[in-house]
């Protein structure tokens, strides 16, 4: 009963909306429907139309699917790499790293997305000034987000730097419950700093490595604002688009609600398979 106030907040705001774009997804919904207040009802139509689309497997999954891999990777690796070097710092020099790297993961997406594209301008960004000083490029004579591999590599420092800090904190937890004796019996044994790592800090924070590889999947598979954004990302370059961008590009550039419902209940339910497999990975976490 005490819960009985959230939990209709929350399915006023959630499980309607998701009600009603699964429902969106088996029709032809357009402008005319939603000026009408019709239904047009195609059954699995946009499910076999996005299926069988070829834009889908050679543009939009590779996109998605590399882009969070990629992300997932080098989020999960940097934020390791600086709970070590945080685990290993005294306590003053400790809060003051911890409170520089968690102003990048406080900064909203949008803010840190304009800092990025901003960086990168071909005519008056910082990368493209330094370079040209340098004499590797013209300035203003390359445009990075043009390219399907150089604006996904942008993005891709977007995401990592937003993200490493979460990972960072998480692992840094993890390794202040290692007890210090199992170092050192080790370095005694003749042990080096990789050998440590590999035989003692990996398998017991494998719990932890493991939640926050699969949090960081299912962020980085539905990501949006940071892709959509950028310059091309909103429609201009349908070259770059993922599952999210290309699903409200379909429903609100093109006003095809129908197809693109049925693109984000795709995301869905590939987001729901992570999910599950990361509560799966909570209730195991002794047995890992």
């Amino acid at each position: 009963m005490l819960l009985a106030p959230s939990l209709v907040i929350l399915a006023v705001l959630m499980l309607w909306p998701l009600a009603r774009v699964f429902d969106l997804s088996f029709q032809d919904y357009g402008l005319r429907q939603l000026t009408r207040g019709e239904s047009n009802y195609i059954g699995l139509g946009n499910y076999s139309e996005v299926v069988s689309s070829s834009y889908l497997w050679t543009v939009v999954l590779p996109n998605t699917v590399g882009f969070a891999v990629t992300c997932v990777v080098l989020t999960v690796a940097l934020g390791t790499l600086v709970a070590l070097l945080l685990n290993r710092l005294g306590t003053v020099w400790r809060v003051i790293c911890l409170a520089s790297i968690m102003v990048a993961w406080a900064v909203p997406a949008i803010t840190s997305t304009y800092v990025w594209v901003f960086l990168f301008d071909p005519q008056y960004g910082l990368v493209a000034d330094t370079l040209g000083s340098m004499g590797l490029i013209e300035v203003g004579a390359v445009n990075w987000f043009t390219a399907r591999l150089g604006f996904y590599a942008i993005a891709a420092l977007n995401i990592v730097h937003h993200g490493f800090p979460f990972i960072a904190v998480t692992i840094l937890a993890g390794l202040l419950t290692v007890p210090k004796e199992l170092y050192e019996a080790a370095e005694l044994d003749g042990a080096g700093a990789w050998r440590r790592f590999w035989k003692i800090t990996v398998p017991v924070l494998k719990p932890v490595f493991a939640v926050v590889t699969i949090l960081s999947t299912i962020w980085d598979f539905k990501v949006f604002t940071q892709i959509y954004l950028m310059p091309g990302g909103n429609g201009g370059n349908a070259e770059v688009f993922n599952l999210g961008v290309w699903s409200y590009v379909q429903s609100f550039g093109q006003g095809r609600y129908g197809l693109g419902s049925a693109i984000a209940v795709l995301l869905t339910l590939v987001l729901l398979v992570i999910t599950v497999v990361y509560m799966r990975t909570l209730f195991k976490e002794d047995e890992l």
